[in-house]
């Protein structure tokens, strides 16, 4: 049975202490054997929004569902509108501090494997090229139909050709990679099916409401189960996605430290809860840890 999509959490319980200090956090990884699970939270200093943040854009925005997509004509033409034109901010989006300091831990040795709700492909792009994408990435896309996978470029290059008045501002770009646009501007969007099938095309990611693969989550769970530690950046853990992780590692009595601005739903699971900019905080540990090494060496 497909979940409900959860789209906001609210602690019943008093904030646990949060720390600025990253003693633990090196403590912890230093022994190595950590396996990370990332949030929309690595990707704001990218220029990508997250969701639940001080800023995050479910305050503004209500982001597609799957049940929305695969039901409603107007749906996918408003979703298909928007992403448009936010798949290319995302596509043209660097790697920030955080995603290099993640391929410089999982270089060293400390971490054993990466996974990541996000679906941007900065991790890749900054050298994690294993990263287990766990709900997908947008520069793929699937027919519904077929199944078929095609690359998100060859179908930029299709609305293109079939929208070739189509123009549009790019206000704002949200997580699941679409824009605010006015409706006017929708309704003169013509969405493209898949070339093998004539069927409906859909991004590669999981929407919300909609079941990670089954295969994924457990070659993910058998990554954290390798682990030593599990080390969370920069998400809220308001979805069961990522939290029945952090449930995992806990119950299995492997530290759990959480790296994020502000309160999480899985911080009662947590060892150490540190509260700092991920690019900030991440390239402190990666120097510390390479002064360890050279007191070691």
């Amino acid at each position: 049975m497909r979940t409900r999509p959860t789209l906001s959490w609210t602690s019943a319980d008093a904030p646990l202490p949060r720390t600025a200090s990253l003693d633990e956090l090196t403590s912890v990884v230093a022994r190595g054997g950590v396996a990370v699970l990332s949030g929309a939270g690595l990707s704001t200093e990218s220029g990508i929004p997250d969701y639940r943040g001080e800023s995050g854009s479910l305050r503004r925005h209500t982001p597609m569902t799957y049940d929305e997509f695969v039901t409603s004509a107007e749906g996918r033409q408003r979703y298909w509108a928007r992403s448009h034109l936010g798949w290319r901010t995302i596509a043209r989006a660097d790697p920030n501090d955080g995603h290099r300091a993640v391929t410089a831990l999982r270089e060293a040795g400390y971490v054993s494997g990466v996974i990541t709700q996000n679906v941007d492909g900065l991790h890749q792009a900054a050298g994690t090229t294993d990263a287990v994408e766990l709900h997908g990435s947008l520069d793929r896309v699937i027919c519904l139909g077929c199944r078929r996978t095609s690359p998100r470029a060859e179908l930029d290059r299709r609305l293109r050709a079939a929208n070739p008045g189509f123009v549009g501002e790019a206000t704002r770009i949200n997580p699941d990679g679409d824009v605010e646009l006015s409706a006017g501007v929708v309704r003169g969007f013509r969405p493209v099916p898949c070339e093998a099938c004539d069927g409906v095309l859909k991004p590669d990611v999981v929407f919300f409401g909609e079941n990670v693969p089954r295969p994924r989550v457990e070659q993910c769970y058998r990554l954290v189960d390798a682990a030593a530690a599990l080390l969370v950046l920069g998400s809220s853990l308001t979805v069961m996605s990522g939290l029945r992780f952090v449930r995992h590692a806990a119950a299995a009595g492997k530290p759990v430290v959480i790296v994020n601005r502000g309160e999480t739903r899985g911080d009662r699971y947590a060892s150490v809860r540190v509260d700092r900019p991920l690019g900030d905080a991440l390239t402190e540990l990666v120097g510390r840890l390479g002064e360890d090494r050279g007191r070691t060496a």
